[in-house]
């Protein structure tokens, strides 16, 4: 039977897909509350309180987005939605209560009809990401569960459920787990260092970037404060492009080559004006950057400058 609100589900992917493009995959929820707009109304995405949102307007039973509330400081999240990496699905809880209540009879109708929903997964207060099309693909009422799988745009919002290669959904989860690594890394070590750059304490949000001491693909690079500095663009550059090193003891090394050249005021202020310099640190001294593995970084800067 031809799901009756599949006009609604397109107009709200698309503009939940558009909103994720503008924004850089991190919507702000003041844009997701303004909601979009479907036969010349305005439409919502949900109430944000709520993880599993049915319009009123819809004729069909099951719901239309479903949400993950973000981590607020000091506070656990209510429900501990999370990737499997192991199965390559997303496991989402229904909502306290009956497994009946109207929420989650609309999750159930979701797995039971396969439309495709819209997910935002909230990374931070005030902060989104987005996931479309995603279809409920299992229902364990005895777990309180159901396990999510992201479909394919084009291939999937024809209104017949998933109708992709399992091969290229797997790659689509592969993309979301790394996108959801490196924003919540970015997000853990801006606010360790205070959205401020390690070297030269600028604070302006758009050019404060979160920088890998070591990579993912190393065998201790992973995606923790201890493995990552706060840089502006300048210095993140810098520092990857081994212009710039920082030693153990936190000492900022700019390039011997750089430091005989002569040019104007970002070469001498900018760079030749730290060299010799002690990085800013994270207030939390279980944050601060891991000794180890600067040194190892610090020997490829070495190797590098010859």
């Amino acid at each position: 039977m031809p799901d009756p609100d599949h006009a609604l589900r397109m107009a709200a992917n698309e503009a939940a897909r558009r909103l994720s493009q503008r924004f850089d995959d991190l919507v702000p929820l003041r844009e997701l509350r303004a909601g979009f707009t479907f036969e010349g109304e305005r439409a919502s995405f949900g109430s944000f309180q709520r993880g599993i949102y049915r319009a009123r307007r819809q004729r069909g039973p099951a719901a239309l987005t479903l949400t993950t509330a973000p981590i607020a400081p000091g506070k656990a999240r209510p429900y501990d939605d999370e990737l499997d990496a192991t199965n390559r699905t997303i496991i989402y809880h229904y909502r306290s209560g009956s497994v009946d209540q109207p929420d989650n009879r609309a999750l159930r109708a979701a797995h039971a009809e396969q439309v495709p929903l819209v997910y935002f997964h909230g990374l931070t207060p005030g902060q989104y990401m987005v996931l479309q099309p995603v279809f409920v693909t299992g229902d364990a009422p005895g777990a309180r569960v159901v396990t999510l799988e992201v479909g394919l745009p084009v291939a999937d919002l024809r209104g017949q459920g998933l109708q992709s290669a399992p091969d290229h959904r797997a790659y689509a989860m592969r993309e979301v787990r790394q996108r959801l690594h490196q924003h919540r890394f970015r997000l853990d070590v801006l606010r360790a260092y205070r959205t401020r750059c390690a070297i030269c304490s600028l604070r302006e949000a758009a050019l404060v970037q979160a920088a890998h001491i070591l990579e993912d693909a190393h065998e201790r690079g992973i995606a923790g404060v201890v493995n990552g500095l706060a840089l502006c663009a300048i210095h993140h550059l810098a520092y990857d492009r081994n212009l710039m090193g920082i030693d153990p003891e936190g000492v900022v090394h700019i390039d011997k080559r750089l430091l005989e050249e002569v040019d104007g005021p970002m070469l001498k202020t900018g760079l030749q004006g730290f060299h010799g310099a002690s990085i800013l640190t994270p207030r939390r001294t279980i944050e601060h950057p891991d000794p180890d593995r600067l040194a190892v970084r610090f020997d490829r800067f070495e190797a590098a400058a010859g």
